[in-house]
């Protein structure tokens, strides 16, 4: 078999057992080899490798009336481009968008389709505008309120479960030891483990520590961060305290407290002593300030 037919099979890995010991036996065999095992999570499914060669073999044709010594090693070189070409292409088409959020910081998207995504502190979301119009995948950790645009199915992955929609508006909150996604228009489904529920207006589904929690229905038409406030309705208080520490980029240390302790209430986020004050006077606590330290005392 020709040499360039051994290429155009290895391209589209179609080689049988006689022909693979033929291109063995090429002398640049190994330096084929070590490209395609570095570059071949590149290659997308799409390539064309027949048309790739034909559009060579019509160049090569117009140039030349007989085989020369140089058709090896341009043959050679045109296989390592190809290979190179297609892993950019592959590349450039399935990098993700990424957004983050930093301590005491929230930010607000505009997606392709324009949905809005407002995302809360200490977040991240990521999501392959090349492929938007096919699929409108994101990948969040963290907390974010979505406003979605009619249109296919919307899938929002986090490591706890996965949230699927249409066209809606819901919150995902999705931080250690909790998973918690609210629906405030439209109807969301939640997939968790082998769990999944369809909510509507006003319903939560909730995992705390590994155990799903019932909650009442919310009436507020939109979570309290969004407007600068956290709220918490019997949630543990190191809880409360680890989105106190997002929202103001501080630290706690705490004393002979149960941070396990359920907590109601709310706090805002700016103004660092009155918040301080309406987590801590509820419990019975004192706290102290060191730069961004806050230690926290019984009374």
């Amino acid at each position: 078999m020709k040499r360039e037919d051994l290429i155009l099979k290895w391209l589209d890995n179609s080689l049988n057992s006689q022909e693979l010991e033929a291109f063995k036996a090429l002398e640049d065999y190994d330096e084929l080899i070590r490209l395609n095992k570095s570059l071949q999570q590149f290659k997308p499914e799409n390539f064309d490798s027949d048309y790739e060669l034909e559009r060579l073999n019509a160049t090569l044709k117009n140039k030349i009336k007989k085989k020369n010594n140089w058709l090896k090693p341009f043959l050679r070189v045109a296989a390592i481009l190809a290979i190179c070409l297609t892993g950019y292409y592959y590349y450039t088409t399935t990098l993700d968008t990424n957004f983050n959020t930093q301590l005491a910081e929230k930010e607000s998207i505009l997606l392709p389709d324009n949905s809005q995504v407002q995302l809360n502190a200490k977040s991240t979301l990521a999501f392959n505008k090349s492929s938007w119009k096919d699929s409108r995948d994101l990948d969040l950790n963290g907390e974010a309120y979505f406003k979605v645009a009619k249109g296919s199915k919307f899938t929002v992955h986090t490591n706890a479960g996965n949230i699927s929609v249409l066209g809606t508006e819901f919150n995902v909150k999705n931080r250690t030891n909790l998973f918690e996604v609210t629906c405030y228009e439209g109807s969301v489904k939640v997939e968790h483990n082998t769990t999944t529920r369809i909510l509507k207006p006003g319903e939560s589904f909730l995992i705390l520590n590994g155990n799903i929690v019932e909650k009442p229905i919310v009436n507020n038409t939109s979570p309290f961060w969004i407007n600068n406030e956290s709220a918490f309705k019997s949630m543990p208080y190191s809880q409360v305290i680890a989105e106190f520490e997002r929202q103001y980029n501080v630290t706690f240390s705490v004393k002979d407290i149960d941070t396990n302790k359920v907590f109601t209430g709310s706090f805002a986020h700016n103004n660092l002593d009155i918040a301080l004050q309406a987590i801590t006077l509820p419990l019975n606590l004192t706290y102290s300030k060191n730069n961004n330290k806050i230690s926290l005392k019984r009374e």
